[in-house]
């Protein structure tokens, strides 16, 4: 049976991974972050043009993460370029962010912030970040961008060591001032494949996890799991840190739709094979309970092609879809698919 999902000739949002340059050294880091910015990254003065072409284009949303966004030189200068043109969300681990710090991404006009919490106390998340001190230096940006005014939530990846935690974490965000708890998925892609037998949860012990969470009362959820798994690839937009169209940052390892510095975005989004592929929400299979809350279809592919080496496979962290998927086990390396060709199983043909 043929699906469809809604179609757009242009994103009306888009995430930017303004760099691969972070402070910490988390264990299961997707970019595999390096403490300086990495040879090929666009400068400051390339973005903004970039952002501002996005703009005319009809592009109404950047959501910036890194690496660690503020790690980026320019990185404010690239902010207060972008925020008269679209609304701005900075995710953050808050190294760096201080009041000061706090109070110019209020004054240039941040529509959001999220930060990432890897635990509920300093022993949990300062192990997974590998910096000792972060843990209260995360605490200390959220306190800082609540009280500027800016609206934050806190981000969690359900993990072995967080899952016990959730409630507390969200109890915590609730005391630091946060709007909601975004708790995401562990994907299988940069450094989180050298620990995936340390930190994977079955989809058993995920549905658990998510059950057993407390929220303190006015404290939002974000979580995709199901009935709330949606395919985002119909609306997705998202460039790397070295201007190359990717479609999502969850999709940074196994796909290149060109670079998005040459091409104009649209051109990308409307013309590449895959990327119209993916948006279009022709799967093989997907779950009627998602399809009916989320207004599309197949959940997240980035997952689906990571465990089944096909674009079209059900989406194995729905637990309608699962079929027996045992999550812990690490999939094989997938291959990387280029500009214009489409992946058929385990192959690519062009």
């Amino acid at each position: 049976m043929k699906r469809s999902n809604p179609v757009l000739d242009t994103p009306p949002k888009i995430t930017i991974g303004i760099t691969e340059a972070c402070p910490l050294r988390c264990s299961y880091c997707y970019a595999d972050c390096a403490r300086s910015p990495k040879a090929g990254e666009l400068s400051a003065e390339r973005w903004i043009p970039l952002l501002q072409d996005l703009a005319a284009q009809g592009v109404i949303q950047a959501y910036f993460e890194g690496g660690e966004p503020l790690a980026k030189p320019g990185f404010l200068s690239i902010l207060r370029a972008t925020t008269p043109l679209m609304m701005t969300l900075l995710r953050t681990h808050g190294i760096g962010l201080t009041r000061e710090v706090a109070n110019e991404l209020a004054d240039i006009g941040l529509g959001r912030g999220l930060v990432d919490l890897m635990g509920a106390d300093a022993r949990t998340h300062d192990a997974a970040s590998g910096v000792p001190g972060s843990f209260e230096q995360s605490c200390a940006a959220i306190r800082h961008l609540v009280a500027a005014g800016i609206p934050t939530d806190v981000l969690v990846i359900l993990t072995v060591p967080t899952a016990p935690q959730l409630s507390d974490i969200a109890r915590l965000a609730a005391e630091l001032g946060a709007k909601r708890i975004g708790v995401l998925r562990l994907y299988p892609l940069g450094r989180a494949r050298t620990v995936w037998s340390e930190l994977a949860l079955s989809m058993e012990a995920q549905t658990a996890a998510l059950a057993a969470l407390q929220r303190p009362t006015g404290l939002g959820l974000m979580q995709s799991w199901h009935p709330n798994d949606h395919n985002c690839c119909w609306q997705a937009a998202a460039i790397n840190a070295f201007g190359r169209a990717i479609g999502c940052m969850y999709l940074r390892d196994y796909v290149d739709f060109g670079d998005a510095t040459a091409t104009p975005y649209n051109e990308i989004f409307r013309t590449d094979p895959l990327y119209r592929s993916l948006r279009s929400g022709d799967v093989e299979e997907s779950c009627g309970d998602c399809s009916a809350t989320q207004g599309s279809h197949g959940g997240c592919r980035s997952a689906a092609f990571a465990f089944h080496g096909r674009w079209t496979a059900p989406d194995p962290f729905d637990s309608a879809l699962n079929r027996g998927t045992d999550l812990t086990l690490l999939p094989p390396p997938r291959p990387r698919a280029s500009t214009g060709r489409i992946a058929d199983g385990n192959n690519l043909v062009g």
